[in-house]
């Protein structure tokens, strides 16, 4: 996916607006969350000016009366005690928004994830969609927690601030005035060169993550080929390009943060004194005044640098909003189905007619597959790695939309059935099953309700897995962890069969599933298999041509096409591609026996 090295200013704002969009149902606790911030703002204005008052109404006068004095500092003590009691409920109703906003914006990116299409994983690192829903997502959290806040609270208090200047001194005040075009310009530069910089970083924290995960998922092969050496070398490189993507950041931080806005806050305290001192000598300046005009000064200016200072966490929220955005309307979604009528599955005929299909738009890698399956038969695909077995599966299953041909079950189009009703009369084995982190029984049952104990435990009974499962520390309770990687290729196909089987599809689909699975095992299930098939239309491809020389029909399939079709029996006398596939194979047998021997 084409990362853009730079956010425009439209851009930016759609991302904000769209930021924004998630604070609508928290309308009450925005509303509380503000009015807090407004008196806290309050307060921080009110202060300088009680001070002004002890300075030049009592302490310059020496009118240091007790009880005027004790209402005065009661007052400022008052108004600091609840000032920080307000600040606290104001920082706890922030980070409430926050983390309400970040969980339905990680909802609907993991929402939008399950129903993408297996073409978009297919050129996305897994890494890269883990930083989205995980990085990104936290980094915009912190644009609600401390960003929006500072930047109102700082409006409200700038402000405020320059009210009570004008109140105290209007010349100065318009003096001050043109220190604000000099904020302005720093700001929007900043904003902009920030803007490419952690555009930058935050791809290169996606690579590392996508450079992480592939690195823990291929752990075994890394180690087996001594690929430890070359893989700490490449994600090494791209932990380098991160570092000088961070030093960037860091640059136009130290010079365009609180450098820059100290020495103008430096020339704006020159003019303030400057001005003092030459109006001194044409009449009497108070120091209260002096006082609350430099305290009110430098409290404009910390605002000021607090926003400049979440400026950098805004500009990171903005690029992982956007990334997050260009996820959440990523257009490569699962097929659509094209519900008419509501139809069920019911007898599990499959019909393929002249279909045609292409992964990338430009070479068909099925091309006009044209075959009946009827109800409780197998049909067995069968050809060299690249045939096209797979892709028949594929569009069959529906994961990839297919451009040219049709294909029905019971005499209808796949695409007008509703996918619940395709995934639950449709059951797939793989060659290479998943197990989630859980129990045997949750594996089995996939947390369907629906699915009794009882019921779980003939479904395992059935495809000879029991036995092996009672062995287990806690049986059916026994711990699954990720991905299964405990138990052996065959106990994990095995628990895929009692999964599958678990689920009474009327459709059976086999993708080799019994390639992994030891000779022992294998004949285990076989007669299991045997059973599942009956009543079932079972669509099975296998390399190993023994486990489907009972097939109904076994489709020979050769660079997207098939080239021969018929029993095992009738493909033997044609002496074409599956004869030859079968000698081999066969020759590889009584050579090993011969080894053995």
């Amino acid at each position: 996916m084409d990362e853009k090295t730079q956010l425009s200013e439209r851009e930016q704002r759609k991302v904000l607006f769209r930021l924004l969009s998630y604070t609508k149902p928290h309308k009450k606790i925005i509303t509380v969350a503000f009015v807090l911030l407004i008196l806290t703002t309050i307060g921080d204005i009110v202060l300088p000016y009680l001070v002004k008052v002890f300075i030049d109404d009592y302490l310059t006068p020496s009118k240091l009366m007790f009880r005027p004095l004790m209402i005065l500092g009661s007052i400022y003590m008052g108004i600091q005690v609840i000032k920080a009691i307000l600040l606290f409920f104001q920082l706890v109703k922030f980070q409430e928004i926050a983390l309400y906003i970040i969980q339905q914006l990680r909802i609907d990116v993991f929402s939008k994830v399950q129903s993408l299409g297996l073409k978009y994983f297919d050129k996305t690192p897994a890494g890269s969609i883990v930083s989205r829903v995980t990085n990104d997502t936290e980094a915009i959290k912190d644009m609600f927690v401390t960003v929006i806040a500072t930047f109102i609270q700082s409006g409200f208090l700038l402000t405020g601030i320059f009210i009570a200047m004008f109140i105290l001194n209007v010349k100065l005040a318009l003096l001050c005035v043109i220190i604000l075009p000099i904020l302005l310009f720093v700001m929007n530069l900043y904003r902009k060169l920030s803007s490419r910089f952690y555009l930058d970083l935050r791809e290169r924290l996606s690579q590392l993550n996508a450079k992480l995960a592939e690195s823990l998922s291929g752990m075994p092969i890394i180690q087996v080929f001594r690929q430890e050496k070359r893989l700490r070398q490449e994600f090494g490189d791209i932990n380098q390009q991160h570092y000088n993507a961070g030093m960037k950041n860091i640059k136009i931080d130290g010079l365009l943060l609180r450098p820059a806005i100290d020495l103008i806050y430096i020339f704006a305290l020159i003019l303030v004194l400057s001005f003092f001192g030459i109006t001194s000598s044409s009449h009497t300046v108070e120091i209260g005044v002096i006082y609350a005009f430099i305290n009110y000064l430098d409290r404009f200016f910390e605002p000021v640098n607090q926003m400049m200072m979440r400026l950098s966490l805004y500009q990171q929220a903005i690029v992982a909003g956007s990334r997050v955005f260009q996820l959440l309307d990523e257009e490569e979604l699962a097929p659509g189905q094209q519900q008419e009528k509501n139809i069920s599955i019911d007898k599990g005929k499959i019909e393929f007619k002249n279909v045609s299909f292409s992964y990338d738009g430009a070479r068909d890698v099925l091309k006009h597959i044209t075959f009946t399956a009827n109800p409780g038969e197998t049909v067995a695909l069968v050809g060299h790695t690249g045939s096209g077995k797979s892709s028949i599966i594929n569009v069959m299953m529906h994961f990839y939309e297919f451009e040219r041909g049709e294909i029905l079950i019971d005499g209808e189009s796949i695409r007008h059935f509703t996918k619940p009703e395709l995934r639950e009369k449709m059951g797939l084995v793989l060659q290479d099953p998943f197990l989630f982190f859980g129990t045997v029984k949750d594996n089995i049952r996939l947390h369907n309700d629906r699915l009794t104990d009882e019921q779980m435990m003939e479904a395992a009974k059935f495809v000879q897995a029991h036995s092996f499962i009672e062995k287990l520390e806690d049986g059916y309770e026994h711990k699954v962890v990720e991905r299964g990687s405990t138990f052996s290729s065959g106990q994990r196909q095995l628990i895929a069969f009692a999964r599958t089987i678990a689920a009474n599809p009327k459709i059976l689909v086999l993708d080799e599933a019994t390639a992994n699975i030891d000779t022992e095992t294998e004949e285990m299930i076989q007669t299991a298999l045997a059973k599942m098939r009956k009543g079932r239309t079972t669509i099975a491809i296998a390399h190993r041509l023994s486990t489907i020389q009972d097939a109904d029909l076994i489709l020979v399939l050769h660079q997207g096409e098939i080239v021969e079709r018929g029993t095992h029996q009738e493909l033997l006398a044609l002496g074409g591609l599956y004869h030859k596939m079968f000698l081999l194979q066969n020759g590889a047998v009584e050579r090993l026996e011969d080894a053995v021997n």
